[in-house]
């Protein structure tokens, strides 16, 4: 696992994960899975297209994950909290 990517889930964080954190962990996924730090001029539109793909995958994954035991947020009738993104055990699923 890239040891760069963060969970991005209370109680490692205290609140919902923001964009721009899950557009980091997106990104040092595709560097790790790529092996590019950052991708010459040919490549670098299929390289932002996949950090765009993570970060959308990693958007869904933390908007659907229910955590049994979790606080209810006000108003809602189910518990809610976001779940792991570490996304390499999202892509590890899907291989």
């Amino acid at each position: 696992m890239c040891r760069s990517i963060k969970t991005l889930r209370p109680p490692a964080i205290p609140e919902k994960a923001t964009e721009d954190e899950m557009r980091a962990a997106a990104l040092q996924y595709v560097r790790k899975v790529s092996g590019f730090r950052a991708p010459a001029a040919h490549n670098r539109e299929v390289f932002e297209r996949a950090v765009e793909a993570v970060a959308e995958a990693t958007r869904d994954l933390l908007d659907g994950i229910e955590v049994r035991g979790a606080k209810k947020a006000p108003g809602d009738g189910h518990a809610h909290a976001h779940g792991d993104a570490s996304v390499a055990a999202v892509a590890s699923a899907s291989a």
